[in-house]
């Protein structure tokens, strides 16, 4: 599979997942389960030159996600923790920290 593919199927998925739990108020989960694991899988296989151009925004996108999920699962969940290991940064304050802008031209 061709990296670019990889890149945007991992990306869609990751975003997917923040709108799936985003402000949910109850989450059973093993609904998510195999989702964070294939997350995770997919995050491992990547290799480390193209993380690195893009884990800023993964860091946001899956924090998002986790501060949806750490008040129905509890911070010391197995799923919170397996998303937190694609984490290199700070995590958002809240689920709601969003960006304000998005950078689409070329840098």
């Amino acid at each position: 599979m061709h990296i670019f593919t990889k890149i945007y199927e991992f990306a869609a998925s990751a975003g997917a997942l923040e709108g799936y739990v985003y402000r949910k108020e109850e989450m059973d989960p093993e609904a998510i389960s195999k989702w964070v694991d294939n997350l995770v899988s997919a995050y491992q296989s990547m290799p480390s030159e193209t993380l690195i151009e893009f884990q800023i925004s993964l860091d946001k996108t899956i924090g998002r996600a986790i501060r949806s999920l750490m008040p129905l699962l509890g911070e010391g969940h197995e799923i919170i923790r397996r998303l937190g290991s694609m984490v290199s940064g700070t995590l958002p304050a809240t689920a709601d920290d969003f960006q304000k802008e998005k950078w689409f031209e070329e840098d």
